[in-house]
């Protein structure tokens, strides 16, 4: 079977028409595969890069957390803890007459303490007199309430010579938090 040339250029003109065909239909298929590919490999990229930060970030608040977890103890330290509000009272008042008496001053007298409370918080203010024969003994005394733990505050503080003899008056807050405390209707029971 022969071909001529007429059908020749006819299948030559097919073949064109269908190359062209299937690079018009393929062409844009092709594009968004590559397209999708390039999308893909760009989530890919994104999603590697937050993961990367994410683990930087896990670091830094890993070390936050370290932080505050030691602010929290060293915090734990500074206040008073007890059962009851009176109880947290006198340990505010033995401590400040313990740290007096290490300080070699004579407490003349304490007072009833004060409180003033506040959600979670509770600040107990406990005033003090007290005689010593040597001002160095009150530096002490201030010394030791500075560094002592739980931690006292001293609002006012006076101290006045009258011969040989120093006398004076303090007034020191401790602070407690009010988590944990038995109320009165549960004190009854």
């Amino acid at each position: 079977m022969q071909i001529s040339k007429r059908e020749k250029n006819i299948l030559i003109l097919a073949g064109i028409v269908a190359v062209v065909f299937v690079i018009s239909s393929l062409g844009p298929a092709i594009s968004a595969l590559y397209q999708d590919r390039n999308n893909t490999i760009e989530g890919i990229n994104l999603a590697i890069e937050r993961e990367r930060r994410l683990f930087d970030e896990t670091i830094t608040w890993r070390d936050r957390r370290t932080e505050i977890e030691l602010v929290l103890q060293n915090f734990a330290t500074q206040v008073f803890s007890g059962d009851t509000v009176p109880i947290i009272e006198a340990n505010i008042q033995r401590a400040l007459t313990q740290y007096a008496r290490d300080s070699q001053m004579s407490v003349v007298s304490t007072r009833l303490a004060d409180r003033l409370d506040a959600e979670e918080w509770i600040l107990i203010e406990q005033e003090m007199s007290f005689r010593t024969t040597d001002q160095a003994n009150a530096i002490s005394f201030l010394q030791m309430l500075t560094e002592a733990t739980p931690r006292l505050w001293v609002t006012e503080f006076s101290l006045d010579q009258t011969r040989n003899q120093y006398s004076g008056s303090i007034t020191a807050v401790g602070f407690a938090r009010r988590e944990g405390l038995l109320t009165t209707a549960t004190q009854t029971r």
